[in-house]
């Protein structure tokens, strides 16, 4: 099979004697290259490696999946692979048209209207207006902003927006498509059909690059993974054996973490997760013993006001098989919450059932569970549960599966 993206010992240096902040355009690339010629014989100023010694083949129709922790290069090879900015060193090569798909704004023009844009970014890919009228119809019903397409998307929200970015960018004749976290904008709807698009696009032998943190989505969507860590490519090939590496260098030594704006799954416009906390297990790591109820804390942020709002917690095994999710209001004791815009500490319990093991936590919330709207989410947070008890090893080894069985037995009567 031939390949579409070819890359061979990539490299991308910022100077890290200024700001770590990564350049977003090809000026500001040319800015720093200007700084740092002139700053050649002073001392104190350093290179920072995003990237180092990348090479990697993407064959025709495969779906690529990109994961690491934050910071570990993912955003950065995908915005030289678009252009965006340029490597310091190193080739890349690519077949056919191709669509990126990166940061809100990429590529809309705030005063033109949905329509108006549809046929920008066509352009911009190099199609006629013929073959973009061709496909106008399916764009807009996918992105379902048919009231709103003769408005200025500088009125759109920030979901519309990227509901109609993705349309454009996956329906239009493009050979290759690359997918950041982006699509975490989308709600939880819009998200299927995001990978039941990508996957349309693959089988018809065009490829995809999608950068994610849910080892889920991957899993689902990915014949083949990679992993990058310190802007190093450490892993390539099943997607099962980068996920396992990943969850493997994504473990948390401690039992808090603090959540990653680039980690939000939803609308960041409407809600941030901050920070998540077991409250009980051992101290410095997100781990329980065998039977021990999970504690959990969160810290959520409300950009706006919202009524009826669950809150939920799901437990997947790092496969992505999902186990079980609850929401606060599942025992009928709490109503559904009104919220004001501002910061908010949730904690609840979780009754731990679960076989001795590395699962992950997904903590998110809906308005009126799902009825209205997904507000936000977050996951791939990893928690260990220990193969002991409190006071001892596991008793029961023929149990096994992912929860814990229980059963009431009676004595046996001889008939």
């Amino acid at each position: 099979m031939s390949w579409s993206i070819q890359i061979e010992n990539l490299g991308k240096a910022y100077n890290a004697g200024a700001s770590r902040r990564l350049s977003n355009s090809f000026a500001e690339s040319m800015m720093q290259g200007v700084r740092s010629a002139l700053r050649g014989g002073i001392d104190g100023w350093e290179s920072f490696w995003a990237l180092k010694d990348i090479s990697l083949e993407v064959a025709e129709g495969e779906i690529l999946g990109i994961m690491g922790r934050n910071g570990a290069g993912k955003s950065t090879l995908l915005k030289i692979l678009s252009r965006i900015t340029l490597p310091t060193e190193g080739i890349f090569r690519y077949r056919g048209r191709l669509a990126s798909l990166l940061e809100i704004g990429t590529g809309f023009h705030g005063q033109l209207t949905g329509r108006e844009n549809v046929f920008l970014n066509g352009s911009i890919l190099g199609l006629t207006r013929a073959e973009i009228r061709g496909k106008f119809d399916e764009i807009v019903a996918f992105a379902g902003v048919e009231s709103f397409l003769d408005t200025p998307v500088k009125y759109y929200s920030s979901g519309m927006y990227m509901r109609l970015a993705f349309a454009v960018a996956a329906h239009l004749e493009t050979d290759i498509l690359l997918v950041d976290e982006v699509l975490a904008v989308g709600d939880a709807e819009f998200h299927r059909k995001c990978l039941g698009r990508m996957d349309e696009v693959s089988r018809s032998g065009r490829s995809v690059v999608v950068v994610s943190h849910s080892s889920s989505t991957i899993k689902s969507l990915c014949s083949r993974a990679v992993l990058l860590d310190q802007g190093k490519l450490t892993k390539v090939g099943d997607v099962d054996a980068v996920i396992g590496e990943y969850m493997n260098v994504n473990k948390v030594g401690r039992c808090e973490r603090e959540i990653d704006e680039s980690e939000q799954m939803g609308g960041r416009e409407r809600m941030r997760i901050k920070r998540v906390r077991l409250l009980n297990g051992f101290k410095e790591r997100f781990s329980v013993f065998w039977k021990q109820d999970i504690q959990i804390a969160v810290e959520i942020e409300f950009m706006q006001s919202f009524n009826e709002v669950a809150v939920g917690c799901g437990i997947r095994t790092v496969e992505g098989l999902h186990v079980f999710t609850v929401h606060h209001d599942d025992g009928g004791d709490h109503p559904l919450w009104n919220v004001e815009a501002g910061r908010y500490l949730f904690r609840f319990t979780l009754r731990n059932n679960l076989r001795p093991g590395t699962y992950q936590v997904h903590i998110g919330a809906d308005q009126q569970h799902l009825m209205i709207k997904h507000l936000g989410a977050v996951e791939n947070i990893l928690l260990e549960v220990m193969d002991h008890a409190q006071d001892g090893p596991t008793p029961l080894a023929s149990q096994t599966g992912l929860v814990n069985g229980s059963s009431i037995w009676e004595k046996p009567q001889r008939i």
